[in-house]
């Protein structure tokens, strides 16, 4: 009944796989993991806090524990942090990293996104440059519809993991602005993401990676300029 906790939250794991459990699905109760596991219930109960940290499981105070949504939560927080601490020289050169990971990731869809982009997704990423544009020329940042922005091109292609990723890679940079500072180049930015859309919509795979790279142009002229302490 000693079990470490570190094994406990890999047999429960492999308990959720051998069962084919989905997210959503209800876990065996506390007592019943206790006997399946033959381990003590602190022991348990340890194991449950870090899957729950994980979001592998869900606890539903009243109700039981669930299995979870399996969500990047937990990369983001660690990424976000690790941007945040350290040396100004090691925090810029991370989030100039995860701009390089967001613009491969990017580019190297833009083939499936000509293929398999519908003319709604065309109209929905349209519709929300322009608001881009409105709210640039108003000198308003536009965080939501960037991040909805980058979702719906990458969700083109119907890759859910690859939305999950784009999504958690734009929380991460969302998080760490602190070391670009603000945005002083709204109005280039919003034409940055036209000129995806109309490429997207030309049906030009290659103009479309061409300017998915442009549209990273201005951040990371901002990350250059940053001054270091």
């Amino acid at each position: 009944m000693n079990a470490a906790p570190g094994s406990v939250v890999e047999r429960i794991k492999e308990l959720i796989v051998r069962e084919g459990l989905r997210p959503g699905d209800p876990l065996p109760t506390e007592l019943e993991l206790t006997d399946a596991l033959g381990v003590s219930r602190s022991r348990v109960r340890e194991a449950v806090k870090t899957l729950v940290a994980l979001d592998i499981v869900e606890v539903r105070h009243g109700f039981g524990t669930y299995v979870g949504r399996m969500s990047l939560d937990a990369l983001v927080q660690a990424l976000a942090f690790r941007s945040l601490v350290g040396p100004a020289a090691d925090q810029r050169h991370l989030l100039l990293d995860l701009i390089d990971v967001r613009q491969m990731l990017e580019t190297s869809l833009a083939p499936v996104v000509v293929q398999q982009v519908t003319g709604e997704v065309l109209d929905a990423l349209a519709a929300t440059t322009q608001v881009m544009a409105a709210k640039a020329a108003r000198g308003e940042e536009f965080r939501e519809e960037d991040r909805e922005f980058h979702a719906l091109l990458v969700g083109a292609t119907g890759n859910a993991l690859a939305v999950q990723l784009t999504e958690a890679f734009w929380d991460v940079h969302a998080l760490s602005t602190a070391v670009v500072g603000p945005p002083t180049d709204l109005v280039e930015t919003a034409q940055a993401h036209v000129a995806v859309v109309d490429a997207a919509r030309a049906g030009d795979a290659v103009a479309l990676a061409a300017a998915i790279v442009r549209h990273y142009d201005p951040v990371r002229r901002r990350l250059d300029a940053a001054p270091l302490p």
